[in-house]
């Protein structure tokens, strides 16, 4: 029998995921579940949206140019203009999703061998599209007890070796809710500029900082305007992750030209799922600032719930959608199978993705999970109340 590839034995399953045979499971049983494991929100896409794709007049569709249609990449340009970031057209490249953005960038970027720092915990699939690239992530380790604050600069700086091609963040933070400060961006800019490095970017939770402090971008930093490369997405701004519309941005004339090469191989990214984006640009305000209230709240009430459950422990995310919460729990990939598989109270129990896959240090993470806050707060309600009969029943449970 032929042998798969090595690189698919190294390719980690998606915490987020994984479970998803089980809850579909427990729900076939009959079990109500709550999904928290995802950041798929339950707030309505905008109408211009709906209504966009309900009308498109085409008789064919088509192939759309590989870096995206050149209307959607204009009303991107003055999108980004709204946050002060400075870019032309043609530093937009629009992709399947934010997802193929980050992977293209790593292609694009990264020889085998290379290698990027990246704080953990993080995003998954960063660890993915490395392992896609023949790369390979640098952790470094962030702590819940510090509410995730990024490390001292100088850790980044014990970690740069020759093979060392770019540090990567995301701010706002998945799946912390992190927010970086401005003191924390300007000493990663002074690292990427020493050291001729990428600063590649995830900044797809913009819309979404509940501190009251201006959104700080890597393009709003001084001198270092052609080592970052900007990922974005859609999916999350307008609710519509399904249509699988991000962008790849920079100024780096060569990066752009790699970039466009895997594009091309791909031959475009997804024509009604353009139509749907370029119609969500012109989303009212109204929408976007009931959206982000509607956040706000559902984040003081998780937060508020979780800490009041003995032994649990969450920080306030200042960003985002997502906190990654402690657990009274031995072992919380065991306490998230087990109530998808073994528990219900009242016919309901809850998915939550375990941490221990946004970590790759050994270890970190066993005793936390991720829970995205996008259902309604009767939802969350709802859920936090099987969480803590869960936590209550649990055979692994912890005293802390």
């Amino acid at each position: 029998m032929p042998t798969v590839s090595e690189r698919g034995r190294e390719m980690p399953s998606s915490p987020i995921r994984r479970l998803v045979h089980l809850a579909n499971e427990a729900e076939a049983r009959g079990t109500k579940v709550f999904r928290l494991n995802i950041g798929q929100p339950d707030v309505p896409t905008p109408p211009a949206a709906i209504e966009a794709l309900r009308h498109i007049d085409r008789k064919v569709l088509e192939y759309s140019p590989s870096e995206g249609l050149l209307s959607l990449r204009r009303k991107l340009r003055d999108y980004y203009k709204t946050y002060n970031i400075d870019v032309d057209v043609d530093d937009i490249i629009i992709t399947t999703g934010g997802s193929e953005a980050v992977l293209f960038a790593f292609m694009a970027c990264l020889d085998p061998g290379d290698e990027i720092i990246v704080p953990e915990p993080a995003y998954a699939n960063y660890m993915a599209f490395a392992i896609s690239a023949g790369a390979k992530i640098v952790t470094i380790p962030s702590s819940i007890d510090d509410g995730f604050e990024l490390p001292p600069v100088e850790k980044f700086e014990e970690l740069i070796t020759p093979r060392t091609k770019g540090i990567l963040i995301c701010n706002p933070n998945n799946p912390t809710g992190y927010l970086y400060t401005m003191k924390e961006m300007l000493q990663i800019r002074d690292l990427v500029k020493k050291h001729d490095l990428f600063l590649f970017s995830d900044e797809v939770y913009r819309e979404f900082c509940y501190t009251g402090a201006p959104y700080i971008s890597a393009f709003h930093l001084p001198d270092i305007e052609e080592q970052v490369v900007l990922i974005d997405s859609v999916s999350k701004r307008y609710n519509e992750c399904g249509i699988r519309i991000g962008a790849l941005i920079t100024k780096h004339k060569e990066l752009k030209q790699n970039v466009m090469k895997f594009c091309q191989a791909r031959l475009s990214p997804p024509l009604l799922g353009q139509i749907v984006a370029e119609a969500s640009i012109d989303t009212p305000k109204e929408y976007m600032l009931e959206t982000y209230n509607e956040y706000v709240e559902r984040r003081k009430f998780l937060v508020d719930r979780l800490n009041k459950i003995p032994g649990c422990y969450t920080p306030i995310p200042m960003g985002a959608f997502y906190t990654v919460v402690r657990l009274p729990v031995d072992d919380a990939d065991k306490f998230c199978r087990w109530c998808l598989t073994d528990f219900s109270h009242e016919g309901r129990t809850v998915f939550m993705a375990p941490a221990s896959g946004f970590y790759t240090t050994p270890g970190m993470g066993h005793d936390e999970v991720r829970m995205a806050y996008v259902l309604n707060r009767s939802d969350l309600s709802e859920a936090m109340d099987v969480l803590a009969h869960a936590l209550e029943a649990y055979p692994g449970k912890t005293t802390k």
